[in-house]
């Protein structure tokens, strides 16, 4: 799992390409479409805090888990300046722990691709289904194999502005199946004068039907899988693609074997 260390100071400013406000729209959409028009809503690696401020003005209960506390510390900011009352946990997501359950858990952005063993990735799941209401739903996006191997692998990102540079190397391994990002930033420190950081991260691409065996192992089926921001099946050049599951090992009907297969609970 990445820290964002040094880039926290930044991330904003160079993610201000993505359309947060048409993110959560779609989101909140998937959201009211299945009931969920308020309550609590946990979002898994909520960085800066930009989705859970928008969640939040929407009208949710929100709590944001994020394993960096220099991202968490420019979420609070956020928090500070916009009045919402959002709970913040420094917490990794593989061993999350909350007080109760609720309605919702949503992830967005690609933190699930920074999970990078099956067996991590069932363990979130497993989480996830533990602290969801009966029914609660989960909705997380993915980036696919086709993006880190047609459009991010073997590529250089740059970018410079007076607020600072960046340089994004990226290395695709297909027979892993893990991008490594060398990230290296360039911040102002004043006087003419730059510092020098250097980051590394590491994302995973997963087939959607292997994330599927592993909800249902974890207690959650799978309702849709979407090219994301459409309510349309992936295509082979989908880019990111977004998971419905829904709760149901604490509901009489359906279960699963460890193999994905079901069986009737009575």
């Amino acid at each position: 799992m990445a820290s964002y260390e040094s880039f926290a100071q930044v991330y904003d400013l160079f993610m201000d390409n993505i359309p947060y406000e048409e993110w959560e729209e779609y989101l909140s959409g998937l959201l009211c479409k299945r009931g969920i028009r308020d309550g609590l809503v946990l979002e898994l690696g909520c960085g800066t805090g930009t989705m859970t401020e928008l969640l939040a003005g929407r009208g949710y209960d929100m709590i944001g888990i994020d394993n960096s506390p220099e991202m968490l510390e420019i979420a609070a900011e956020k928090r500070e300046k916009s009045g919402h009352d959002i709970l913040y946990l420094l917490q990794d997501m593989r061993g999350f722990e909350l007080y109760g359950t609720v309605r919702a858990v949503v992830c967005v952005c690609d933190s699930m691709n920074y999970i990078l063993e099956k067996e991590e990735l069932l363990q979130v799941f497993r989480l996830v289904s533990n602290y969801l209401d009966p029914g609660g739903y989960f909705i997380f996006d993915m980036n696919t194999e086709y993006k880190y191997r047609e459009i991010l692998g073997e590529t250089t990102i740059a970018e410079n502005r007076e607020e600072g540079s960046f340089i994004w190397e990226n290395y695709y391994d297909e027979e892993e199946k893990r991008n490594d990002y060398e990230l290296t930033l360039f911040l102002p420190e004043g006087g003419g004068l730059y510092r020098k950081y250097e980051e590394e991260h590491t994302q995973r691409a997963y087939d959607p039907g292997e994330v599927c065996r592993l909800l249902a192992q974890a207690g959650l089926q799978t309702e849709a899988v979407y090219d994301a921001f459409t309510e349309q099946e992936p295509g082979a050049e989908s880019e990111r693609i977004y998971f419905i599951a829904r709760e149901q090992r604490k509901q009489k009907g359906p279960s699963y074997h460890e193999d994905g297969t079901s069986y009737v609970s009575l």
